[in-house]
């Protein structure tokens, strides 16, 4: 069996989407898509490590200040940078935030945050859907900073899109929980407040029940995956070339 988790050094939460089960009885390939944290921490090794498993695009959907101090890429290697929740300053951030400090529990805040991105960046959900079905030939790895929120909502869509069962959506998302320790232990420390130090360790986890939270929101409020995204302008073929990247 190939495994899913992926070993580049630099990253700690990279694997394949590779092997997951469809509602059809197929399964997605390998060697197609990844999802990671920051690809932009690969030292020479993990870049080599990422060549070789095929990535030929990244999908980078942090935010532009993210970005400052990034290395190049590789040759041969193109990225595409989408962030998720368009400017680090935009209103609507705040909203999202205050969302995460005011639910009772951890679990409850994730999925909130996750409900509630799905009414306030359809936009950009759309557009980084397309850029796996748009991407040349070779694997997409799609990442942000820990691989969780905005890493963990883009592959859902493409996951679902392909057919993928909500459970093992939200059980691919739920892997992530216990790999990112070392990337989020320094930001929660340098919190200057013991509510923003609260608010940092609730965005630190990844319980499985946040994802389903959003799965059942998708469902339910917004008739499903292929509606909400043709709600967005997107059409079959896009459809047909990001479901193709998984599937065919």
């Amino acid at each position: 069996m190939t495994a899913r988790a992926l070993a580049w050094d630099g990253c700690l939460n990279v694997r394949d989407l590779g092997g997951l089960p469809t509602t059809d009885g197929r399964v997605t390939r390998f060697g197609r898509v990844v999802r990671a944290d920051n690809l932009r921490r690969l030292t020479a090794d993990g870049w080599r490590s990422a060549v070789a498993h095929g990535v030929r695009t990244v999908l980078d959907l942090r935010f532009a200040e993210e970005c400052c101090d990034d290395a190049p890429v590789p040759d041969g290697v193109g990225v595409v940078p989408i962030s998720l929740y368009g400017q680090i300053d935009a209103p609507y951030n705040d909203e999202l935030d205050a969302l995460v400090r005011d639910a009772a529990t951890t679990e409850a805040a994730n999925g909130a945050l996750y409900a509630a991105s799905l009414g306030t960046v359809r936009d950009p959900i759309a557009q980084a859907f397309a850029a796996v079905g748009d991407a040349p030939e070779g694997a997409v790895a799609i990442h942000c900073v820990v691989g969780k929120d905005r890493t963990g909502i883009v592959t859902a869509f493409v996951l679902l899109a392909a057919g993928v069962t909500e459970a093992a959506v939200a059980d691919d998302y739920a892997l992530t929980e216990g790999r990112v320790g070392p990337i989020v232990d320094d930001w929660i420390a340098r919190a200057r407040t013991p509510e923003d130090r609260r608010f940092r360790e609730r965005l630190s986890t990844a319980p499985r029940v946040a994802m389903e939270t959003m799965l059942r929101t998708l469902r339910v409020e917004y008739g499903g995956v292929e509606a909400y995204l043709r709600g967005a302008g997107l059409d079959d073929t896009t459809f047909k070339r990001t479901r193709d990247r998984l599937l065919a």
